[in-house]
């Protein structure tokens, strides 16, 4: 899909058009207005109905230079957004923790959250470690997400690896939720994304 800056809407976001080694790609970086985390901040694709099927993106992630110390290069997809993005779900990568010293750190790269009841912080309050998980991955570097939904599940594969990292059993808004699909960062993320690939089953 092309990266037509026309067929996305910025949802607490500023999005641009620009070119990165080579690519043509859409910059998002979140409105620093919105100080929560893990809340509707993405370019969403307009004219866009998912429920099951696949979503692929290749994305890259820098900080800021404004970025907060703890900014991780947060960056991911929404999806099954409602029309007034009050609730979606959402799969996203935090690239610095990929490679970190800290083992607990490295265990969240991945990470899955519904908004708006279940953020990051609840769901590891109530279930450590079981909507985030461990992967190779760093900043400034090329990485293909590729989300993979059915009903009530959801799996995360990235750089075409054939087994998943992230596996989500109970997707919170329900098997039959539906709605449109965006380009998600937060906190102190230069996010550039590109070849967005949107497959309904």
């Amino acid at each position: 899909m092309s990266m037509d800056i026309a067929q996305f809407h910025p949802v607490n976001t500023f999005v641009s058009a620009d070119r990165l080694a080579g690519r043509e790609t859409l910059r998002v970086t979140k409105d620093p207005k919105v100080e929560a985390v893990d809340e509707a901040t993405f370019a969403k694709l307009t004219a866009s109905d998912f429920r099951n099927g696949t979503i692929e993106v290749k994305v890259l992630s820098r900080l800021l230079v404004d970025a907060p110390g703890y900014a991780r290069g947060f960056i991911g997809v929404a999806f099954r957004i409602d029309e007034s993005n009050s609730k979606f779900e959402c799969m996203y990568i935090r690239p610095t923790n990929g490679r970190a010293d800290d083992q607990l750190r490295r265990n969240r790269s991945t990470q899955y959250f519904s908004y708006p009841d279940f953020k990051f912080d609840r769901l590891r309050l109530e279930a450590p470690g079981l909507y985030e998980s461990y992967t190779d991955m760093g900043l400034d570097e090329w990485i293909t997400l590729r989300i993979e939904v059915r009903d009530e599940k959801a799996k995360l594969y990235l750089n075409g690896q054939s087994q998943p990292v992230l596996i989500v059993n109970d997707l919170k808004h329900g098997a039959d939720a539906s709605g449109g699909v965006g380009l998600w960062v937060d906190i102190g993320t230069e996010g550039h994304f590109t070849d967005l690939k949107v497959e309904n089953a």
